[in-house]
């Protein structure tokens, strides 16, 4: 008898041990819940915005430049014109006879080809002159620095064909600047380093091959020396930069110029 209840009363210590040791465990395994977090939370897995089914936000469209918006940033030139002539100079021909007069555009090394003569308005028949007074920041010949094979012409073309586009000095500087870089030059007249033959027609499919918005008309090809040597091409634009036809002045005076079968492309030096 003294034995069992002995028995009876480990059990019970063993018993009330076990049940201490339980509930003081439960205790110290207790989630903790912070001042900043709710005390109910939802179990359901948090999905990233663009993935929980919420309306898309719209994508804000940015303007870019495209073929249908070209030069947009350009000013508009508002002078009384017709359209542009590009004049691009064939730098071997100009220093054969001003070599010693031109050392900035001539000097052995330099190796120029088609150079920018200049930008000019021009009428349906005939072209306007020395519209203002307004002179040109030397600045600008800083930043454009290149633009042209020597530094005199800045002021020359400005002065004679720039005051009467309606721009400013350093828009009329940016228009010849995106013309000149926007007309790709055929292969066979970078910097060649022998001479060689062709007429107007082959000079025109050249550069109608490289640049195919043009046409044929869009280009009036000079010649000197009672049509011996390439002089000089021009290069006709609308007053908004597209390409166009030149006048039929302009093309039948390159005609004329150029009047012999073939001529001569000087090399560069």
């Amino acid at each position: 008898m003294q034995k069992r209840t002995l028995r009876s009363i480990l059990i019970a210590i063993v018993v009330a041990i076990s049940l201490y040791q339980f509930f003081d465990g439960n205790e110290n395994v207790e989630p903790v819940i912070s001042e900043s977090q709710p005390a109910e939370t939802n179990t359901a897995l948090a999905l990233p915005e663009e993935l929980s089914g919420a309306e898309e936000k719209p994508i804000e469209a940015t303007l870019l430049p495209t073929e249908s918006t070209p030069m947009a940033y350009l000013e508009e030139a508002t002078g009384d014109f017709d359209f542009y002539v590009m004049a691009l100079s064939w730098s071997p021909d100009y220093c054969a006879s001003n070599g010693s007069n031109d050392p900035q555009q001539c000097s052995i090394g330099k190796k120029l080809d088609f150079v920018l003569h200049g930008l000019w308005p021009q009428y349906e028949s005939g072209y306007p002159s020395y519209c203002s007074t307004e002179s040109m920041d030397y600045d600008l010949i800083d930043e454009y620095w290149g633009l042209y094979p020597s530094e005199k012409l800045f002021d020359h073309e400005w002065e004679k064909h720039g005051t009467c586009t309606g721009l400013t000095p350093e828009g009329y500087l940016l228009w010849s600047q995106e013309l000149k870089e926007g007309l790709e030059i055929p292969a066979a007249f970078d910097s060649p380093l022998e001479p060689f033959r062709t007429d107007a027609e082959e000079l025109k499919e050249a550069f109608i091959e490289t640049n195919p918005e043009f046409s044929e008309d869009s280009f009036a090809v000079y010649c000197s020396d009672s049509g011996r040597f390439l002089k000089e091409i021009f290069v006709c634009y609308e007053k908004d930069g597209d390409p166009r036809a030149c006048s039929g002045e302009l093309l039948k005076k390159a005609s004329k110029s150029c009047g012999q079968p073939d001529f001569l492309v000087r090399n560069t030096r």
